[in-house]
């Protein structure tokens, strides 16, 4: 009996050292990235240093992709290992069916002694009931809206610097003789959608890069000449990728304050990056740990008069891609790769390096072949992408990518794109209406109904009508009440000071205010327009308007830049008393009407004619301000393009 308890523990103590020498796996995972925003990519402007480490010392992948370009559908093919046609719930195509989530990757892992790891964002699509703490050992959901993050202590934590403290503790907690699995999945570098404030508004950065971009003037994108815009079909130019360039990139000053902001999200998840490497060679664990860094989807970032996501464009598509397996010899590291790869192809790849057998729904195949820069003679030539998420206003494609051509196919409005990627790689030109294509054409057409047959079959029409976002070139007209709604949701404020009850703001300073506070409106940028306020305040008290605030380059979004221009009082000699302010801000010219009464005239040379709409409250003795009206009206007619 000794001897077989022995025996036992000996047979056990031989199976725990075969999982230690299975490798660790870290997926880095970017929200809204596309290739052209890391250095290794070539981009020399963008501060990255840990991301450009991991690709000299890993295989860079040149030509990966991602089959759905939305944020959960993209993930929730890799949770799933399929695509979103594949695990697609009939009647509810943005969800998955039961059965595709039941197990995922990491259940097989644990499955096999991996010990599994979920940090960061989720926003996969499930079934009600579904809970994905159920599907790892350790799960912490950290979201954005906000980004930044108040800690017991007081401080304030950006999303991903709290991403990589759990990651970093868990890997301190990690035991010895058991390997691991970890998902770090960021927010950033994804927008704070409907806070349009250009800079920290959009665009948050964690303070560790709040010295970075500063004074550097970064170049346009490319593709955004108003001939690209214009060659786009109507359903693409009226649709949400329109809708949302308008809120980031559409006049110089906003392009430069948001781009600058965005590479320091980027910079912000490469500086974490950075300490969780430091933290992964003092546990031991660095080589036998292999690195995974990509993105959820591409980014137009301003290029064809688009923003986000959501188009069969190389924009969208196209994401990073880097593998770092240190077990790989040096000779075979730092290389590149420009087979096609999938975001698809991530969970087969991860379970492929665990020695886990790949579960025959998973449409993907491991990636882990191409990893020393050779690519096997039957690798895939072709990949398959689509997009039917919201389809009632994005509109829904399909297609193939070839390593010459791409086609895509928008289902619900009769066109067709044939891109000749090799001789136009900025895919400028349309060829699917010339009859010299016309096999080609033929051919990707036949292909793409056999991938939808091998991959879930076609989808539905559309069962309502289809919903527009944006004028080609919105108007902006009428008079419009910045106060008539029941909350400040659409204001950005400090509730210590500003409130709003019964229709009315009500701002109250202590007395004790050592610092100016801002109260500043998040719908939209403004260069020309008028506004009108109602306002009554008691004595001492101290407001003023910003017309083209900025913000200021810190953690503290209730401060402004004060560089921007020339602030114009708000309050009277006369307390308590309803008022009427009417502010005309023109190109440069600002002027002041107290009652009727012209009382300010002047011109700020030099200084921006774009910004955020802003009141603020200065330091003074206690007071006490109320305003029941702002009435906004545009002076010029149409938005820039």
């Amino acid at each position: 009996m000794r001897n077989a308890i022995l025996l036992l523990l000996t047979l056990l103590i031989q199976h725990a050292r075969a999982e230690s020498k299975k490798p660790n796996i870290i997926l880095l995972f970017a929200d809204d990235q596309t290739t052209s925003t890391l250095g290794c990519y070539g981009n020399p402007y963008i501060h990255n240093p840990n991301i450009d480490k991991l690709a000299q010392k890993g295989t860079r992948f040149k030509n990966a992709v991602v089959s759905h370009p939305i944020c959960w559908a993209s993930r929730t093919t890799i949770l799933t290992g399929m695509t979103a046609r594949g695990y697609r719930t009939p009647g509810k195509t943005d969800y998955a069916r039961p059965e595709t989530v039941e197990t995922l990757y990491t259940d097989l892992l644990r499955q096999h002694n991996y010990r599994t790891g979920h940090i960061g964002k989720w926003h996969a699509h499930t079934h009600d009931g579904f809970k994905a703490s159920d599907h790892f050992d350790t799960y912490k959901l950290i979201s954005r809206n906000p980004f930044y993050k108040k800690q017991p202590d007081g401080t304030i934590r950006h999303e991903t610097e709290l991403i990589i403290d759990h990651g970093i503790d868990f890997i301190k907690e990690q035991p010895k003789d058991q390997p691991f699995a970890l998902n770090l999945w960021f927010n950033a570098a994804h927008a704070e959608d409907y806070d349009n404030r250009p800079g920290i508004g959009q665009f948050p950065w964690p303070k560790a890069v709040d010295h970075l971009y500063r004074d550097k003037n970064l170049p346009d994108p490319i593709l955004n000449t108003a001939e690209n815009f214009d060659s786009l079909p109507s359903f693409i130019k009226t649709s949400i990728p329109r809708q949302r360039y308008y809120w980031r990139w559409n006049t110089p000053e906003k392009y430069q304050t948001n781009i600058r902001a965005y590479y320091r999200m980027v910079s912000g998840i490469d500086q974490a990056i950075g300490r969780l490497l430091t933290a992964l060679e003092a546990s031991g664990q660095a080589d036998n740990t292999i690195i995974i860094y990509t993105a959820d989807n591409g980014y137009h970032m301003g290029n064809r008069g688009l923003a986000g996501k959501w188009t069969h464009h190389e924009q969208s598509l196209q994401v990073p891609l880097i593998i770092h397996d240190p077990r790989i010899p040096a000779g075979s590291q730092n290389k590149t790769t420009t087979a096609p790869a999938l975001n698809l192809d991530l969970p087969a790849t991860i379970l492929d390096w665990a020695g886990i057998p790949i579960p025959k729904r998973y449409q993907g195949r491991s990636l882990n072949p191409l990893l020393t820069g050779a690519t096997p003679t039957d690798w895939p030539t072709e990949t398959f992408h689509e997009h039917f998420a919201v389809r009632h206003f994005i509109p829904a494609f399909e297609g193939l990518r070839t390593t010459r051509y791409k086609y895509a196919r928008y289902l619900d409005h009769d066109h067709e794109f044939l891109h000749d990627l090799e001789n136009d790689p900025l895919e400028l030109t349309n060829l699917a209406p010339n009859p010299e294509y016309k096999n080609i054409l033929a051919h990707l057409r036949s292909r793409t109904d056999q991938k939808i047959a091998e991959l879930g079959g076609p989808l539905d029409p559309l069962n309502k009508e289809f919903e527009t976002s944006t004028k080609e070139y919105p108007t902006l007209q009428g008079t419009h009440n910045l106060l008539n709604k029941k909350t400040l949701r659409s204001w950005s404020y400090d509730p210590n000071y500003w409130s709003y009850q019964n229709k009315t703001l009500t701002i109250k300073n202590p007395g004790d205010l050592s610092t100016p506070h801002s109260l500043t409106w998040k719908n939209s940028t403004l260069a020309d327009y008028e506004l009108t306020l109602e306002i009554k305040h008691t004595a001492n008290a101290k407001l003023s308007l910003q017309p083209h605030a900025q913000m200021a380059p810190n953690l503290s979004e209730h401060q402004l830049d004060h560089t921007s221009g020339t602030a114009i009082p708000l309050t009277s000699a006369d307390p308590d008393t309803w008022h009427t302010h009417r502010i005309k801000v023109q190109g440069q010219t600002r002027q002041h009407w107290i009652n009727d009464k012209l009382i300010l005239e002047t011109s700020d040379k030099n200084k921006t004619t774009e910004g955020i709409l802003a009141l603020q409250l200065l330091p003074s003795p206690a007071a006490t301000i109320e305003i029941k009206k702002i009435n906004l009206t545009h002076l010029y007619a149409t938005l820039k393009k």
